[in-house]
Formats: C-alpha cells, sequence, structure tokens
C-alpha cells in the first residue's frame, strides 16, 4: 500500500531533527536548572521544575516514538500494519497554568514549544489515521453484500 501524499520520508526526517534539538534543549534547560534557595517559594519552583520537566520529556519522548516509527516504516523496517498498530499517538498532558508561571521565560517557552510541536505530531498522526479508518456506512454496506453472497449460495 502506498504512504500518504500528505506525508512522507522528508517530512519525517525534518521533524525528527526538529524533535531531537528539542529533546536536546529540553535535556539541558532542566537537567541544568538547580534551585539553590529554600523555602515555600523555592519548593515550589523545584516541583513546578519537576512536574514541568517530566511532562515536558515525556511529551518530546512521544513525539520521538511516533517519528522514529515513521522512519521505520520510510526504510521498510515496519510493515504499514505495524506501524497503524504501534504508533498512535498518545494524548498530551497540559502544562499546569500556575506551575508554568513560577518557570523562568525561556523554559515556558520550551515547554510551549514542547506541546506546539505534539499537537503538530498529533494532527498529522489524526490525519493519517484517517484515511485508513472505516466509516460505520462503509462497514454495514460490506455486512449487507456478505450477507446476501452468504444467501445466493
Amino acid at each position: 500500500m502506498q504512504a500518504p501524499s500528505d506525508l512522507n520520508n522528508k517530512i519525517v526526517e525534518d521533524l525528527y531533527c526538529e524533535a531531537l534539538v528539542l529533546a536536546d534543549e529540553v535535556r539541558s534547560i532542566f537537567d541544568l536548572t538547580p534551585v539553590h534557595d529554600t523555602g515555600d517559594e523555592a519548593d515550589r519552583l523545584r516541583l513546578a521544575l519537576s512536574v514541568e520537566g517530566l511532562r515536558t520529556t515525556t511529551r518530546v519522548m512521544h513525539v520521538l516514538a511516533w517519528l522514529l516509527n515513521h522512519r521505520a516504516f520510510y526504510a521498510g523496517e515496519l510493515s504499514e500494519f505495524q506501524l497503524r498498530r504501534h504508533s498512535k499517538m498518545p494524548p498530551d498532558r497540559p502544562p499546569e497554568p500556575a506551575s508554568l508561571q513560577l518557570l523562568d521565560p525561556a523554559t515556558q517557552r520550551l515547554v510551549l514549544h514542547s506541546q506546539t510541536m505534539h499537537q503538530r505530531i498529533a494532527r498529522l498522526d489524526a490525519a493519517w489515521r484517517e484515511r485508513y479508518e472505516m466509516q460505520p456506512a462503509a462497514i454495514l454496506r460490506l455486512r449487507e453484500r456478505l450477507g446476501q453472497a452468504v444467501f445466493k449460495s
């Protein structure tokens, strides 16, 4: 079966490169942001960094996993069936506004960039899957045809 014309190897490779850069930025900003202060404010910041760091990292890893599966498909290492079965983009868990506001502006932008990237890939995934899902009316017509064929025999 042919790959959809709106999603191709070049698009997947470009998105993969972008996601790798994003993953490196996420790693560096959340790994290298220690909070040395003490007190309630510092504790809230540490918690916000932990929670949003985990969410952001997970979001980027979902994007990378989806892209790696599609790269494998275009390289002939996965069948279309395997791709459809194992490459569904999981839903995102958006950042908590209160936690996000505690982070510095550069970290906020990075978190939002990861969210935007996830949304882009989720839209691609939904459009790609839409091509292969049968509509209920098509299923009913198929059942009717099967029923007619069986009763004619």
